[in-house]
């Protein structure tokens, strides 16, 4: 039996005619296409040396050809690696070298300069219109494939998440793990075949693709596939629309356009918001307008989704739910994973079919992040309140999700450390009214520096992908320390918190 993850999607394809996803531009592609158009590029794949285990790293704008390629990679049993269209040459290099992928397929713009990188693959392209070189190798393929079997534990795919060091690590997700968790979402969040989904998150993240589509594909719905989030466009699908999955900002944005009413959302049955926190007047402020309670959930890059907020039942705002079914929680100390009781702030700790098998090519990390029991710890901050409903605190290791992306302090702090005139940072996310959480530095100069904010940013530009920018610089004597010399963020932020929200 073929346990893969396209083996447990297609189970519930529908009449191979019926729309798949139709973009913004009125393209339509149907199941059918699905299935021809993934075989296809399976097999140009294979052609091209990819075996079972393989990576293919993919770094394209969004695409309805972007979709067939995830699939055609799963299907030829290699792990797809997508990577967020922001990340510098110096970045990709980076992931070429430990991911060691056997295909890399970009933009057609970025072709030569990929190429150049030390170690790298063979490279393909793709552009915004579904056009490249990967694409025409497809053309002439056989529109039926032959699906290498992969077993529940086999990966099907590798996400990068930066770490507090500086260092990306590849979370390594199995078929099981996306299977499973889209299984879960259909049921709980009450997904059929008559669903059609307003698609305008971003795909190389584990949002727009795991959760958005694969939960769609396993419903046999549709999708209105849009290139970025527009609310004009947005408004103006809802009437044929039944549901949205979106970040906080998408939310924002919407509550800003005159359009947005009840009479505009009176066909949509549901919206979803994640990866970043909802601010509980966003939520209110939506119901006021629409009449619709947002449906908050939470999850993670090495984990998929672990909690939910009811689709029957209290959507209270502020929190991200309940426990999806299969998934279990505990609240733990930090220093020696003891067990705390309900109500007490701790570490959440997360296991389930759900979360991932590991860092790729790092078991001291791996076997280090997880405990004996086979609980994860995720390094969230959070309490469970008398009534179950989990309220996330903070984050242990200071993880900025701005816009609905993961910043890692370290990150940036070293890039801004190695500029001439900078003595040391400090990365803080701050409260920001679009974006969640904003990302501002503070800084030491050297004694007689000139260095100054426009200066230091003008430095980062093309070093860090653009959404880790800090959007504000601060120039401070010193930076705080407690006695222990550890550097007190929490000043910084208390220091500066009403900088986004008083411009």
């Amino acid at each position: 039996m073929n346990n893969s993850l396209y083996a447990r999607l297609r189970a519930h394809f529908p009449d191979p005619d019926k729309i798949f996803i139709e973009t913004d531009t009125g393209r339509r592609l149907t199941y059918g296409d699905l299935e021809a158009g993934s075989a296809r590029l399976a097999h140009a794949l294979v052609a091209r040396g990819v075996k079972p285990g393989d990576r293919i790293a993919v770094q394209v704008q969004k695409s309805p050809e972007a979709i067939l390629l995830y699939l055609a990679c799963v299907r030829a049993g290699a792990a797809y690696l997508p990577l967020n269209t922001g990340y510098t040459l110096a970045e990709l290099s980076y992931f070429i070298g430990d991911a060691e992928p056997a295909v890399f397929v970009c933009d057609p713009k970025m072709r030569d300069a990929i190429a150049a990188l030390p170690s790298a693959p063979g490279v393909e392209t793709l552009d915004a219109d579904g056009r490249g070189t990967i694409m025409d190798a497809a053309a002439d393929r056989p529109s039926t494939f032959d699906d290498v079997s992969r077993e529940r534990d086999d990966l099907a795919a590798i996400l990068y998440t930066s770490g507090t060091t500086g260092r990306s690590k590849g979370a390594m997700l199995t078929q099981e793990n996306l299977a499973s968790n889209a299984e879960v979402l259909v049921r709980y969040w009450r997904f059929t075949a008559d669903d059609v989904l307003i698609h305008a998150l971003p795909i190389f993240h584990t949002h727009g693709l795991f959760v958005a589509t694969n939960v769609l594909l396993m419903a046999g719905g549709s999708m209105i596939f849009m290139p970025r989030f527009d609310a004009d466009t947005i408004i103006a699908a809802m009437p044929r629309a039944t549901s949205m999955m979106g970040v906080p900002t998408f939310y924002t944005r919407l509550l800003e356009h005159p359009g947005l009413t009840r009479e505009a959302t009176s066909h949509m049955r549901l919206f979803t918001s994640g990866s970043a926190p909802l601010l509980a007047d966003t939520h209110r402020a939506f119901e006021d307008r629409t009449g619709h309670r947002i449906l908050e959930r939470y999850g993670m890059t090495e984990t998929n989704m672990n909690a939910s907020n009811p689709y029957e039942g209290e959507r209270r705002a502020g929190t991200v739910g309940f426990p999806l079914p299969g998934v279990e929680f505990r609240v733990a100390e930090a220093e020696t994973g003891r067990a705390l009781p309900q109500g007490e702030t701790g570490i959440l700790e997360v296991r389930g079919p759900n979360v991932f098998k590991g860092y790729w090519r790092m078991p001291e990390k791996t076997a280090a992040e997880f405990r004996a029991d086979g609980f994860f710890i995720t390094g969230d901050i959070v309490k469970i309140d008398d009534d179950g409903y989990l309220h996330i605190v903070g984050r242990a290791k200071d993880l900025i999700i701005s816009g609905g992306y993961n910043v890692y302090p370290k990150e940036v702090e070293s890039e801004i450390d190695a500029l001439a005139g900078v003595v040391e940072s400090a990365v803080i996310g701050l409260p920001h009214p679009d974006f969640g959480e904003g990302v501002a530095a503070a800084v030491v100069r050297e004694a007689g520096a000139k260095l100054e904010e426009d200066a230091i940013l003008a430095e980062l530009q093309g070093r860090l992908a653009r959404y880790k920018l800090p959007k504000r610089v601060f120039f401070v004597d010193e930076l705080p320390r407690n006695t222990m010399g550890k550097v007190q963020k929490n000043v910084l932020r208390e220091r500066f918190d009403n900088v986004f929200s008083t411009g």
